[in-house]
């Protein structure tokens, strides 16, 4: 009868199946990543019925769907302001996308879309800008490119052989 004990020792047998459904709790964390939609991770949202005057910093991406005015600075995140949004702030970010209402200077170190329902009203300073058809756009467009600043140092040098030539 030991014998038989010792073949019917599940209690070890058990703690192997308790792993098991840990396991496929894992498997939740990856359908949570796959939720947000922005790349950076986390993100932000400042609700239909919140109003927000100031000044926003942080290191997160952020969804406008309420009312801000004054200024909104993420460098290296996305701002999006969504239908309902409507932002009378400037904005500096890595990414700007426009559903809603936006009146304000906007610089990007990325791009600046403006979708077929939203509106800027402002200057844009941005590495790439898109508007889709049906959207309201009044302001300036600067283009910024990356390689800009290593173009600099090049451009001066070809300068100098200009002078000496003449």
């Amino acid at each position: 009868m030991s014998a038989m004990w010792k073949p019917t020792q599940t209690g070890p047998a058990t703690p192997t199946p308790a792993p098991e459904p840990v396991r496929p709790a894992a498997p939740a964390p990856t359908f949570e990543p796959a939720r947000p939609a922005p790349p950076t991770g986390e993100q932000a949202t400042i609700g239909k019925g919140l109003f927000i005057k100031g000044e926003i910093t942080g290191s997160e991406s952020l969804f406008i769907d309420g009312k801000v005015e004054g200024s909104v600075n993420l460098p290296g995140n996305r701002v999006t302001v969504g239908r309902n949004g409507q932002v009378n702030a400037s904005i500096n970010a890595r990414e700007i996308v426009v559903l809603g209402k936006v009146k304000g200077n906007v610089a990007a170190t990325d791009r600046v879309d403006i979708r077929a329902e939203g509106a800027l009203t402002g200057d844009v300073a941005a590495a790439r800008i898109s508007i889709e058809d049906g959207a309201f756009f009044k302001g300036g467009i600067d283009i910024k490119k990356p390689d800009a600043k290593a173009a600099s140092p090049a451009a001066p040098v070809a300068e100098a052989p200009a002078p000496k030539m003449a």
